[in-house]
């Protein structure tokens, strides 16, 4: 019998992968679409994700960054928070799909050109997509099917727009080793350099109108990019998603699939890494349930600091202070952004 099927071969069911063919586990990915998806993406791994990639044995190419710069999206007034310990590092979505995708192969892992929507349990086992495991786990990203199957999807507090991601490649060199934000009235932009000649560009917003109106609200930057070659635009949204929990009897969620609050401090990707690693130590154990509160405590910081600032980003009086904030209090500064590094 299979020990983990994985719904999803996306990097949080990948990585899941490659950490459970290292405890010694048989392992099937079930994904249709071939290796690698390309997804609207702010293509930066924290240096915690950095250093966890490199204990999986992945190897990743891309352009190394050594913080944060806040910045004004008009005056271009701003602050800079400099990591203390390691380096991140900006990579195309898809370099880093195909390196996890090599890595798992490596160590065994199959993969099946399959979806998987629907499953039933039992206190042994889960049959899905026609093949039963010990275990399934749920990496069906964002909008999981699996997590609306089983009852789990939680609709979002009212009050608060829904927010959405754009995405868009320049060729245009790095003007620092810095991730840039760059904050607006509404959105903001996330300036990351993932080559030495191109720039990923990606607009958190939660207005529905095309990139180059969003990026009219950021004239510093449009001024920066004008004239670049670029490549189309790559959307995703709603962002904020809520899962009730993140174990149902012997199906476990990773990944965004396990609820997401939104990309502003950019640690998706660190917390499904750290989440796949917890959710194999678990399932290894035998204490499959031990995952949902190992889960909350790798996410507490992610999902406080994250809400913390997304709800001043929606208060009038303080969204326009965030950026002053951050160059009056280079320090607190400095302790958020490394905190989440």
């Amino acid at each position: 019998m299979i020990d983990l099927l994985i719904a999803g071969g996306g990097p949080a069911g990948l990585a899941t992968a490659i950490h459970g063919a290292l405890a010694g586990l048989e392992v099937v990915v079930a994904e249709p679409r071939p290796t690698p998806v390309d997804k609207a993406c702010g293509e930066g791994l924290m240096p915690a994700a950095v250093r966890r990639l490199r204990e999986l044995g992945v190897s990743v190419g891309g352009q190394p960054f050594h913080g944060i710069r806040y910045l004004d999206a008009v005056t271009g007034a701003g602050a800079d928070a400099f990591f203390r310990a390691g380096h991140g590092l900006g990579t195309r979505r898809t370099t880093l799909h195909a390196a996890l995708a090599a890595r798992a192969a490596e160590l065994g892992v199959q993969f099946l050109p399959r979806r998987i929507e629907e499953l039933r349990q039992t206190t042994t086992r889960v049959v899905a997509g026609g093949m039963t495991a010990r275990y399934l786990v749920a990496a069906d990203g964002l909008h999981s099917p699996l997590r609306r199957f089983l009852g789990l999807h939680s609709t979002p507090r009212k009050g608060r727009p829904a927010r959405y991601g754009l995405r868009r490649h320049y060729a245009v060199a790095p003007a620092a080793e810095l991730v840039e934000v760059h904050w607006s009235a509404g959105s903001e932009a996330y300036v990351t350099p993932i080559a030495p000649d191109r720039l990923g560009v990606a607009v958190l917003t939660a207005e529905q109108v095309p990139f180059d109106a969003q990026l009219a609200r950021f004239p510093l930057l449009r001024e920066r990019l004008s004239g670049a070659a670029c490549t189309p635009v790559r959307g995703a949204g709603p962002l904020r998603q809520h899962a009730r929990v993140r174990v149902a009897g012997r199906v476990l969620f990773v990944g965004d699939a396990a609820g997401y609050v939104d990309a502003l401090t950019g640690e998706g990707l660190t917390l499904a890494l750290s989440g796949a690693g917890e959710l194999v130590r678990c399932v290894r154990a035998g204490r499959p349930d031990e995952y949902e509160r190992a889960w909350r405590r790798i996410s507490r910081s992610y999902r406080l600091l994250t809400g913390s600032l997304l709800w001043a980003r929606h208060q009038p009086v303080l969204a326009p202070r965030i950026v002053p904030l951050a160059a009056r209090l280079p320090r607190v500064f400095t302790r958020g952004v490394n905190l989440l590094a």
